[in-house]
């Protein structure tokens, strides 16, 4: 069991695209134990490899309950609408209301290089998205209306270690 730490807001890492999984190998196997071990803790809904350091399409939930990862995975279908608060273990401390469609649906693979399928409305939904925005090399500060982001990023400067 490896819980690794969270790379945080400006780690350049967090604004970089991940770059696709062409490849199963160990060190595959072990990121992704990794994500399952991180993600696995209270309050934690998704987890994206570059949120651990390491730049490749990759990502862990923990939903109701429900623990798994994804590999590649690609945003293929939104519908609806929601507005409701959301935060990330790599902006600690900050919360905001964020729009983010209601549906989500992602088409990735396993480590077996299966097809697999992640769909869902509400939490959700909005970790899906989340989690490919991070993947992206976008964070959800940046889905948030210009003097909300302004504030965020002042708080951010202002409690930088």
């Amino acid at each position: 069991m490896a819980l690794r730490d969270i790379r945080v807001v400006p780690d350049p890492v967090l604004r970089t695209a991940c770059d696709e999984i062409t490849e199963i190998t160990p060190a595959v196997e072990r990121l992704v134990q990794d994500l399952l071990d991180t993600v696995n803790d209270p309050g934690r809904a998704g987890l994206s490899a570059n949120q651990i350091g390491v730049s490749l399409r990759a990502f862990s939930y923990n939903i109701d309950g429900e623990v798994g990862y994804i590999l590649n995975p690609v945003l293929v279908e939104q519908s609806g609408e929601q507005y409701g608060d959301e935060g990330c273990l790599s902006v600690p401390g900050l919360w905001y209301k964020t729009r983010r469609s209601d549906y989500a649906k992602v088409e990735g693979i396993n480590l077996q290089g299966e097809r697999i399928i992640l769909e869902g409305t509400g939490l959700m939904g909005r970790m899906l998205q989340h989690e490919c925005d991070h993947l992206d090399g976008h964070v959800y500060l940046d889905r948030l209306e210009k003097e909300e982001r302004r504030e965020a990023l002042r708080y951010m400067r202002a409690h930088q270690s």
